[in-house]
């Protein structure tokens, strides 16, 4: 084969590939009566924005800065892919998750998570790092099913673009002061504690040590499940004064998603 076809075949295997990814990005898988998928409109990423609003805002007292009524949106979004799913018996977005591409990170000028942590020890990472964020149900859904469905999107949109780590933020609720998330805090670091080398220092750090009781802590189904996916603790809790959260930095490599969880993501 000459020099020509080889770059003729390769303009061809790339134009297929780019048309085979441009094909996933539009089509919705659908589970009984949900349907999930990427965000295809402005409209459907409004209507995420405006559940978050109402998970984050009306329903935990979040103090959102919007400059649109009921719609909580940040410098982030406009380059964020936003995973949804949708009741369809219903017509209604019950369900998001916001994922950040390490080429979105670039374009922006960096990850969410760096408002929040020094990520220094995992710049190495960062060409194969995506993050997410922004996740939220609505309260008549939370059964399991929905963070399901956007579990098993998000693997299948990592594995399909090849993309190695996970990091975001598991936040728990500090209503009572902060005393369940320090006690859990203490309770889940031994056992899920990344390697030195992945580790990560809070700029805004929470005085745990200062909030433990030594009582059972009540851990968030969402952290529950990161955990038992892989997912290592990256270091020290983080207090977000503007959601009155403790936040966890949260790490993981796909290789060690559990195959327990990989056959359940990827089964279909």
């Amino acid at each position: 084969m000459t020099a020509a076809n080889n770059i003729a075949t390769h303009k061809v295997d790339k134009e297929k590939s780019m048309l085979h990814a441009q094909e996933w990005r539009s089509q919705r898988s659908h589970h009984q009566h949900y349907s999930v998928g990427l965000a295809q409109s402005e409209g459907e990423i409004e209507a995420a924005q405006r559940l978050r609003y109402h998970v984050f805002a009306e329903e935990l007292g979040a103090r959102l800065n919007v400059r649109t009524p009921g719609v909580d949106a940040d410098i982030y979004d406009p380059y964020c892919e936003h995973l949804v799913v949708r009741d369809e018996q219903l017509g209604k977005l019950v369900g998001t998750y916001r994922i950040l591409t390490p080429e979105a990170a670039k374009k922006v000028g960096n990850y969410y998570s760096d408002n929040e942590f020094d990520l220094t020890r995992l710049e190495h990472l960062r060409p194969g790092m995506v993050e997410i964020g922004r996740s939220c149900i609505h309260p008549d859904y939370r059964t399991g099913a929905v963070i399901a469905l956007l579990w098993g999107k998000l693997a299948e949109f990592m594995l399909r673009n090849n993309y190695g780590y996970l990091i975001g933020c598991a936040s728990i609720g500090m209503a009572d002061g902060g005393h369940n998330a320090a006690n859990l805090f203490v309770q889940q670091i031994d056992p899920n504690i990344a390697p030195l080398e992945y580790r990560v220092f809070p700029r805004n750090r929470l005085p745990f040590e200062r909030l433990v009781t030594g009582q059972a802590a009540d851990v968030p189904p969402l952290l529950k499940g990161y955990l038992r996916a892989g997912a290592w603790i990256c270091g020290d809790p983080a207090w977000d004064p503007d959601f009155n959260t403790a936040d966890l930095p949260l790490l993981l490599p796909m290789e060690r998603l559990s195959p327990r969880y990989a056959r359940h993501f990827l089964k279909a």
